[in-house]
């Protein structure tokens, strides 16, 4: 039986909000990482497109190493964000950026067998049928792989929103 911290995924995004607060309002005070993953040498691909495709300036390899670098910045401010965000609402967070290996969910299930999670908590982005079909399910995979129980909030349900509760 896991008996780690509370795994929340985080991306910044109103459903990854969302299930960061739905995680605080089921697990405090216990232990929290909050992760963000990021797409690390994803900057170095624009080295290889040619810039007349783009009508832009070639991208040298030293700007390409200073757009990585910042991308890992915005990920790490993120997740530190998110840490804040978890702590306020009572968990005992820490925030962590973490390389993406194959894809998102990969990365989110290597973490949650690594860190002996608890719970793996993500948001559904709520995405239609179609593009779940095109593009995968991160929530759908995580589902099926992780090692651990799994907790998918939805995106809050905009005409709920204005409803009362009760």
């Amino acid at each position: 039986m896991p008996t780690g911290p509370v795994l929340i995924a985080f991306d910044g995004t109103p459903a990854s909000r969302n299930a960061l607060q739905k995680a605080a309002e089921l697990f405090a005070p216990r232990p929290a990482v909050v992760v963000v993953v990021w797409e690390a040498g994803r900057a170095y691909d624009l080295v290889d497109i040619p810039s007349k495709a783009l009508d832009l300036a070639p991208l040298d390899l030293r700007t390409a190493v200073e757009l990585d670098q910042a991308m890992y910045e915005a990920a790490r401010r993120l997740a530190e964000q998110g840490a804040a965000l978890a702590r306020k609402g009572g968990l005992d967070a820490e925030g962590r950026t973490v390389a993406d290996d194959r894809s998102v969910a990969d990365t989110l299930i290597r973490e949650a067998d690594e860190l002996d999670a608890a719970v793996l908590v993500i948001g559904a982005h709520g995405h239609g049928t179609l593009s779940e079909l095109l593009l995968g399910s991160t929530s759908r995979t995580v589902l099926k792989k992780a090692p651990c129980p799994v907790l998918v909030v939805r995106a809050e349900d905009r005409q709920a929103a204005g409803r009362p509760q009760g």
